[in-house]
């Protein structure tokens, strides 16, 4: 049983734990850091991390990143606190499936923690501690995002301050070996893509991944930023066959179901860069979260407004008059109604308006028997608690707390780390830096979101070094077209299938609902359909390494 756990790289910023970490490795400075209470020294350690550490008093301790880079669970077995950096490293021929983990999984497409796929074992959240001593176990957070607003701050300060924090936080990432970055063309993967060849001399290896599907393919523009950058740019366009032959290895190298469809271009693009020769790939990701980079936030602003206006106006006139179920069908006034719809429910249960789940009504989708098992509500509960956290004024900057937890900590971060960990490689995260994280808590909102110009200082900071397309683009990243191959190729066709059959048959899902699924609504709106079909065979994949025999008694 392992009673010493240390994980990542944590940078520490007191002088006497920097130098031992230094003189003796991280394990020494963090057996220093714990006789002190962790609580207290974690304020002053940031990088990515996980700590575990049982002590001869019997006391244990445990500790994560403030964004879970790195994962720690844990389960208690007969008085002593276990942990390991993967839930399956815990669970053992009598550890049980929990239920409700599926139900989280569906309505999430991936288990936030605290809970796991498994029950009795937990996974510590982002920027939490525990302390399991004396009988009692507790587990607190060390760290909440404290945003405030600097005012009317000099552009030009800010710009310099910004430009030296991103270079520095590359280069801080970089370990020396051939330089590269995944690029999907992106504002973030291309600004990454440039700062490695400015900070180190020489161009970075990028790897990016297109799709020969209308609407899907970004490479246009990550070739334009590999010109920009000069590069050495590689290329690979995935296929329905590659799809096949990897979706059962995906999906069961994660220690719980994941339902992310990017992990499969994650992984070829990581895949791609190890055969190159790259021990570490650096990564784009939390340039959104932290600057204001996605749609969402332009159109929850635009629902605060309706806020704004008169009580009387919105009670007594918009809301009867677009309420009436005539209007919300008639082609001219459906749109006004919707927004009406949802402007009038709060934030965070807005954003589950168009979750899949509630769209095609859990009813129609799972059996009775499971439905029976599980707390419907628990994830919006779980929502909301989050929701509150964070010590924001503005809605802006509470939208983007709650997506450093949901959007990064429990989705795109175990995305990227287990498919490059699944690769053989390292990865690093440069705008995950604490400089700019603490950055972006002190700007102004509106530099944020101007109006609805989204991410407005961080493309007008990097005006002039990235490519005018890229700031110019939509937001699209690594999509997937699963739901359109799904319906053309034969051998995905079936896969899909054979999985969604399969789980049928474990009596999770209505065998009705599959069936209608597969042959109606897929064909019909693959895009649309193609999600939900991919969480579910997702889900089978997983159990059918992890726990073949799960069946609902």
């Amino acid at each position: 049983m392992t009673h010493f756990l240390t994980l990542g790289s944590p940078k520490f910023a007191e002088p006497r734990l920097a130098r031992l970490s230094a003189s003796s490795g991280a394990p020494s400075a963090w057996r220093e850091a714990c006789k002190n209470g962790i609580a207290e020294a974690l304020g002053g350690i940031t990088g990515d991390f996980a700590v575990g550490l049982k002590e001869s008093d019997g006391r244990t301790v445990l500790a994560v990143d403030r964004f879970a880079i790195q994962s720690l669970c844990y389960r208690l077995v007969d008085g002593e606190l276990r942990f390991a950096a993967r839930a399956d490293e815990l669970a053992d021929a009598a550890t049980e499936i929990d239920p409700q983990a599926i139900f989280d999984y569906l309505f999430f497409h991936t288990i936030p923690s605290p809970r796991t796929i498994f029950k009795g074992i937990f996974r510590l959240p982002p920027a939490h501690c525990a302390v399991w001593e004396n009988g009692k176990f507790k587990v607190i957070p060390y760290w909440t995002a404290q945003f405030t607003d600097a005012g009317r701050p000099s552009f030009h300060e800010l710009k310099e301050e910004f430009r030296g924090l991103l270079r520095d936080a590359v280069f801080a990432q970089l370990d020396g070996g051939k330089p590269a970055c995944f690029l999907s063309g992106g504002t973030d993967s291309s600004t990454v893509a440039g700062l490695i060849g400015e900070v180190c001399g020489q161009p970075a290896a990028s790897y990016s991944i297109g799709f020969d599907a209308t609407g899907y393919d970004e490479m246009e523009y990550a070739r334009i930023a590999a010109k920009q950058f000069k590069t050495l740019h590689h290329e690979y366009y995935l296929t329905p066959a590659d799809l096949v032959r990897s979706i059962p290895l995906v999906a069961s190298h994660y220690d719980q179901p994941f339902g992310n469809s990017s992990s499969l271009p994650a992984y070829y693009c990581a895949a791609m860069a190890k055969s190159d020769g790259v021990s570490k790939i650096l990564a784009g990701d939390g340039g959104d979260e932290l600057f204001g980079g996605n749609t969402r936030y332009a159109k929850q602003r635009l629902f605060g407004w309706y806020s704004s206006l008169p009580t009387p106006l919105r009670t007594h006139v918009l809301e009867p008059v677009f309420g009436h179920p005539a209007l919300k069908k008639a082609p001219l006034t459906r749109k006004a109604a919707s927004y009406i719809e949802q402007a009038r429910v709060p934030m965070p249960d807005r954003l589950n308006m168009h979750n899949l789940l509630n769209r095609l009504g859990v009813g129609n989708i799972l059996t009775p028997n499971f439905l029976a098992m599980v707390n419907l509500d628990h994830p919006a509960a779980q929502q909301r608690q989050v929701w509150g956290q964070a010590s924001a004024q503005g809605s802006l900057n509470r939208n983007l707390a709650f997506d450093w937890r949901y959007t990064l900590a429990e989705n795109d971060l175990p995305k990227v780390c287990g498919t490059t960990q699944l690769a053989g490689i390292a990865v690093g995260f440069p705008l995950l830096d604490q400089g700019l994280v603490d950055f972006s808590l002190k700007l102004p909102q509106d530099y944020k979101l101007k109006g609805f110009q989204l991410r407005w200082f961080f493309k007008e900071a990097l005006r002039g070094f990235l490519p005018e397309e890229i700031i110019q683009k939509q937001k699209h990243g690594f999509g997937l077209p699963f739901g359109v191959w799904a319906t053309r190729d034969s051998a995905l066709k079936r896969l899909a299938q054979d999985s969604l059959h399969s789980l049928g048959a474990r009596g999770l899902v209505r065998k009705d609902f599959v069936e209608t699924l597969l042959t109606q609504r897929l064909p019909e709106h693959p895009g649309y359909y193609g999600e939900m079909v991919w969480i579910l065979m997702m889900l089978e994949q997983w159990l059918q390494q992890h726990a073949p025999s799960y069946r609902l008694p």
